[in-house]
C-alpha cells in the first residue's frame, strides 16, 4: 500500500469503532493550554484548525479555551459524533475535509493541530495544505497520547496482545515513530516536544472497549476476535485490583513553524 492509498484508506477505518471512541479513548492534560499560552504560542484569539478532529477530544480543549475552532475530519460518523459531543461550543465550526484538501481559506488561521491523527495524513499533500491555510508564523501543534508500554507487566502484556492480533499494529506504531522523517525531512518542521503523565483507569467492560477503539484490531466478524477477548479477559483478571486496571500514558506534544 502507498502513502496515498494508505490515506484514503484510514478515512474510513475507524467508521465502526465510533461509539468506543467517544467512551473510552483519553483526553488530554490541561497543562497543554497552559504551557502554549506561557510560551506565546496560544493566545485566546487564536484560530484553530483541529485536523482529523475526530470525535472532537482534542478540539474540546482548545474551545474550553474560547478559541474559534474548525474540526476537519473525513470520516462522516466520526465527524457527526463530534458535532454531537461539541454542540454546545459556539466557536465550534464542523467541516467535512482532510489534512491534504481542508477546505479553508488562505491565511485563515494561526495553529493547526493534530490529535492522535497526524500519522494517518499524506506528508507532502499536507505540507501544501498547512502552508497554504496557516498565517505567516502561525504554528503547528501535533499531540499523541502513548501508553508506556514497558511501565508495569499489565502494560508489556497488552503490548503482546496487540502484537499478537493486531492487524497492521507495526506499521502504524513505525509511523508515530519516524519523526525525523515527519517533521524535519518532509513536512519540514523543526519542533520542540512537551511530554506529560497521563492515565486512565478501567474497569473490564471499559478496557474492552479501548481496545475495541484501535482501528488496527479485528471486530467481531473475524474469526481471531474470539480467542482475543477470552485472552483479554485473562490478562485483566491477572492484572486487576479491586476489579480496575490502570492505562499510563506520556502525552507527548511536538510544536513547530513550517520552514
Amino acid at each position: 500500500m502507498n502513502e496515498e492509498e494508505f490515506s484514503l484508506e484510514t478515512k474510513k477505518r475507524f467508521s465502526s469503532r465510533v461509539e468506543n471512541y467517544i467512551k473510552y479513548r483519553p483526553k488530554y492534560p490541561q497543562e497543554i493550554i497552559k504551557y502554549l499560552k506561557e510560551n506565546q504560542i496560544l493566545h485566546d484569539n487564536s484560530i484553530i484548525a483541529d485536523i482529523g478532529s475526530g470525535t472532537g477530544i482534542l478540539s474540546e480543549l482548545f474551545l474550553k479555551n474560547g478559541n474559534l475552532v474548525y474540526g476537519i475530519e473525513p470520516n462522516i460518523e466520526m465527524r457527526r459524533a463530534g458535532e454531537d459531543f461539541l454542540n454546545t461550543y459556539s466557536k465550534f465550526i464542523s467541516k467535512e475535509g482532510s489534512a491534504e484538501s481542508t477546505g479553508l481559506s488562505e491565511l485563515s488561521v494561526d495553529i493547526i493541530t493534530a490529535g492522535q491523527a497526524f500519522h494517518w495524513f499524506n506528508l507532502e499533500q499536507s505540507r501544501k495544505e498547512f502552508l497554504r491555510i496557516l498565517k505567516p508564523k502561525g504554528w503547528v501543534i501535533l499531540i499523541w497520547n502513548r501508553r508506556k508500554k514497558k511501565s508495569d507487566e499489565f502494560l508489556r502484556n497488552y503490548e503482546k496482545l496487540l502484537i499478537k492480533f493486531g492487524t497492521d499494529y507495526k506499521t502504524i506504531e513505525k509511523k508515530k515513530l519516524d519523526f525525523d522523517k515527519f517533521f524535519k525531512g518532509e513536512l519540514g518542521i523543526t519542533f520542540t516536544k512537551l511530554s506529560l503523565d497521563n492515565y486512565q483507569i478501567f474497569n473490564y467492560e471499559g478496557l474492552k472497549g479501548r481496545l475495541l477503539s484501535t482501528s488496527y484490531i479485528p471486530l467481531s466478524e473475524y474469526p481471531q476476535f474470539k480467542e482475543m477477548i477470552i485472552e483479554l479477559k485473562q490478562l485483566f483478571d491477572k492484572f486487576q485490583e479491586n476489579s480496575e486496571v490502570k492505562f499510563l500514558y506520556e502525552t507527548e506534544v511536538f510544536y513547530g513553524q513550517l520552514i
